[in-house]
């Protein structure tokens, strides 16, 4: 009796085994079909990008960039001096598209964004600078962490950078340039870019020569 007892529990203890085995390989199977985003519990990864960190982001994911940097002034396009920029700049970014260009090495994700950005003229002279400045920008798909990009934007700005190159408080600016994002975590990059600034009031005031230089900031960009 006691060895047929011990039959049965052993059987027992073997369907049970056998029966929680299927379920768990169930389970991996059914969390494999899922994605690694799903997988492993993070949703807002798969929120954020196109199957995985690199692949493009997904459609109105939004972003906020803190930078810092310098311009340095160039003495051209009619620019008399060169007008040497202490900068900051505050952004907000929104992607507008699903990634266009499948299967090209031109693969992206279109953003559009808006800037504001202030500072400080060190040489020739002190004067306080401010700016608002719509951007488009366009984010390079390259399947790592690293995200290169182009933008381009123009807005209007206030200054108290005078003559001989500006005469009016009021000025309109241009800005167009590459960069390139590197993440440290899936919704957080270390951000880079050099651009070109100009700043100019199209011919309201005279003179009206321009202010003109190429600027580098480095800083952080938070996506959500």
């Amino acid at each position: 009796m006691g060895r047929t007892q011990g039959i049965l529990l052993s059987s027992r203890w073997s369907t049970f085994l056998m029966k929680a085995g299927v379920r768990s390989v169930v389970a991996l199977v059914f969390l494999a079909g899922l994605g690694p985003c799903a997988a492993a519990g993070e949703t807002s990864e798969c929120e954020l990008w196109t199957h995985g960190i690199g692949n493009g982001f997904q459609p109105g994911a939004e972003s906020l960039g803190l930078e810092l940097g310098a311009d340095y002034g160039l003495r051209v396009l009619g620019s008399r001096d060169s007008h040497d920029l202490a900068l900051a700049s505050l952004a907000y970014g929104h992607m507008l598209s699903r990634v266009v260009g499948d299967n090209h090495w031109y693969r992206g994700n279109w953003e559009g964004r808006i800037e504001l950005f202030g500072g400080s003229q060190y040489s020739p002279e002190d004067d306080w600078l401010v700016g608002l400045t719509p951007h488009l920008r366009y984010d390079l798909a390259t399947g790592s962490r690293w995200i290169p990009f182009i933008d381009g934007g123009a807005g209007v700005a206030a200054t108290q950078i005078g003559p001989p190159d500006l005469s009016n408080t009021f000025e309109f600016n241009l800005q167009a340039g590459f960069g390139i994002h590197c993440f440290v975590r899936y919704n957080l990059a270390v951000t880079a870019e050099a651009k070109y600034l100009h700043m100019s009031d199209a011919g309201m005031t005279q003179p009206n020569f321009g202010v003109n230089g190429v600027a580098g900031l480095i800083g952080m960009t938070w996506f959500f």
